[in-house]
């Protein structure tokens, strides 16, 4: 998927591209996590559809339940939910950023490959010179 460290950077239209793959499985990713929110707190906590997904959305998004929780399914389902989605969090996170500093790091990996490339050019060419 992605370009060895010899390769030329991807046109500029593919990277774009590439973030957007990215992008959509992060989507995924997000989307799949809510569903578990939702559905454990409307059949663990008994809450109505609006009600697991604003919870659901509130924990993945970090800022916390917004119905108090009474069961005791319910409150080991959100502590589990809320840990879950601290991992989840950092893995999108993950997911969208490695393509940029893939092309970064790449980049400056070819750069410094040209400069070894044109040290190694002058080191050969002044011992020709020399002989």
């Amino acid at each position: 998927m992605y370009e060895r460290h010899h390769e030329p950077l991807i046109p500029f239209n593919a990277f774009l591209k590439r973030l957007l793959l990215h992008a959509g499985f992060a989507g995924m990713v997000v989307a799949g996590s809510l569903l578990i929110g939702i559905l454990g707190y409307h059949f663990f906590e008994g809450l109505g559809w609006t009600d697991s997904l604003l919870n659901a959305s509130m924990i993945l998004g970090g800022m916390g339940p917004v119905n108090t929780l009474h069961t005791f399914s319910g409150k080991i389902f959100a502590s589990m939910y809320a840990l879950y989605s601290g991992m989840a969090f950092l893995v999108v996170a993950g997911i969208l950023f490695t393509p940029l500093f893939h092309r970064i790091l790449h980049y400056f990996h070819l750069d410094q490959e040209n400069e070894k490339a044109k040290h190694f050019r002058n080191a050969s060419g002044d011992k020709s010179r020399n002989r």
